[in-house]
């Protein structure tokens, strides 16, 4: 992966309705999840978003990965109740530090360690869990998988 290109931008608070996750962040069964969730936002009448999120609660190099926490979602606008494993929770507004990112998905740790690096020399601390934004359907290209997302730290100044 080339050098990283690094920009803070402010995101705006997001309704999200996203299913819970407990294990591995490479055994998450994301074609799965996101399909419930758009079937049950069309059952619910709510808009869904047009780029699923993942929320990563623990640092896989810290946590053993059957105890790493997720969050699988998909923005919505208008309201519905939760159900059937579906819940939904509002993301405040907030700087992200941001990065784009197409590769395959070991290559995810060396995309989180250029974005770390970068807060901390920036003058900038991580302030809550990173969030992924998916751009683009993932893609097999010559037998590999291609994954395309927008890597979200929330930071604060130091």
């Amino acid at each position: 992966m080339a050098k990283a290109k690094v920009k803070v931008e402010q995101r705006k608070p997001v309704k999200l309705a996203y299913i819970e996750h407990t294990g591995a962040y490479d055994d998450i069964p994301f074609e799965t999840y996101i399909g419930r969730l758009y079937g049950w936002a069309k059952k619910a009448h709510v808009r869904p978003g047009f780029y699923p999120l993942g929320v990563f609660y623990d640092s896989p190099g810290e946590t053993p990965p059957e105890k790493c926490r997720s969050e699988i979602g998909i923005p919505i606008s208008g309201e519905a109740p939760p159900e059937g494993g579906v819940r939904i929770r509002e993301i405040p507004a907030m700087n992200v530090a941001a990065l784009s990112f197409k590769g395959q998905p070991s290559e995810y740790r060396n995309a989180y360690r250029e974005l770390s690096a970068w807060v901390s020399e920036h003058g900038y601390e991580w302030a809550g869990p990173s969030i992924e934004a998916y751009t683009k359907k993932p893609e097999r290209v010559r037998g590999k998988t291609v994954m395309y997302a927008k890597i979200m730290a929330p930071v604060r100044r130091k």
